[in-house]
Parts: structure tokens; sequence; C-alpha cells
């Protein structure tokens, strides 16, 4: 009546399905758990972020700002870079 190879086929989509099913469902909950953990973050940051950088951004900056007055030393005693 059924083939060998429909009942596997079949019984191989029901599988993905139901596995599919649960990695959805996990997928959600870690959504749901990331979403929580941002809301109860302390909103301490925000009036960082509001002045227009973050700390790592001022890290970054202030690193850039470092570099540049180290090439205007070596132009002004004549070395090349």
């Amino acid at each position: 009546m059924f083939e060998p190879t429909i009942i596997i086929a079949s019984a191989a989509i029901v599988g993905l399905v139901i596995v599919s099913a649960a990695l959805l469902r996990a997928w959600q909950g870690w959504l749901a758990l990331k979403r929580e953990e941002i809301e109860q973050r302390p909103r301490q940051m925000e009036p960082e972020m509001q002045g227009g950088s973050s700390v790592g951004a001022a890290r970054i900056e202030l690193a850039d700002l470092k570099e540049r007055i180290r090439k205007l030393e070596a132009i002004a005693s004549g070395v090349d870079l």
C-alpha cells in the first residue's frame, strides 16, 4: 500500500517540522530573555549617549588625537614617518 520511500520521506518532513518548531520556540525565548536584560539594565548610560559619544567612542577619539599629536611633534622635529 505505502512504499517505504514515501514513509521515510513523510517521517523526515514531520521530524523537520518538529525540530523547526522547537528551534523557533527556543529563539523566541532567547529574544525574550535579552529583552528583559535590556529593560533591567540601569539607565546610567543614557545621558552619556545623548552627549554624542559613549565611553568606547571617547577612548577611540582620544587615541586618535594622541596619534595626531605624535605625528605633529615628529613633523615639528623634522623626523619623517
